[in-house]
């Protein structure tokens, strides 16, 4: 029987950078381009983000700009985590925040309109629906159009800079 040398001390122990002269640079993550499943993702946050928009707005009574912002934008994050870089993801987030700001504002519209008439929220929304758009429309002014504009754009961008 014939005994081995030890082994060298650690620092003499050849390196994995020693041993492989060259090493392939590792490919980058394959990205996501799930259009289908974004757009899923973008529809049930605008369903929920319209939903909340609507209690601020019955809660509050007024409209509130970085709240319509903030809609677009988590719109638009969903959109662009979930599927990806594809264009027409964002576009799409842009026209379901619009959306979800009109939602929002007939949900808030709703609430204070069965607060003062002393009927219920669902009453008033499902069976007098109509009441409730034409309310809308009366209170409706430059400021609530411009929060169309920033939650569409909320969500384009947001939708851009997720997917990045």
């Amino acid at each position: 029987m014939s005994q081995s040398a030890p082994p060298p001390p650690y620092e003499q122990q050849p390196q994995p950078s020693d041993a492989v002269p060259y090493a392939p640079p590792v490919p980058p993550a394959p990205q996501k381009d799930n259009v289908a499943l974004g757009l899923v993702a973008a529809l049930g946050a605008a369903l929920v983000a319209a939903a909340l928009y609507g209690v601020v707005i019955g809660l509050t009574k007024h409209e509130i700009g970085w709240a319509a912002v903030g809609v677009g934008f988590v719109i638009g994050l969903a959109a662009g985590k979930v599927g990806g870089r594809n264009p027409a993801l964002a576009v799409a987030g842009a026209m379901l925040a619009l959306g979800a700001v009109y939602i929002g504002h007939l949900v808030g519209e709703a609430m204070i309109g069965a607060d003062s008439v002393g009927v219920s929220f669902s009453k008033l929304i499902f069976q007098h629906f109509g009441l409730v758009q034409d309310a809308w429309k009366e209170d409706a002014d430059p400021l609530t159009f411009l929060f169309f504009g920033l939650a569409a754009f909320a969500a384009f961008s947001g939708t851009k800079k997720a997917a990045a």
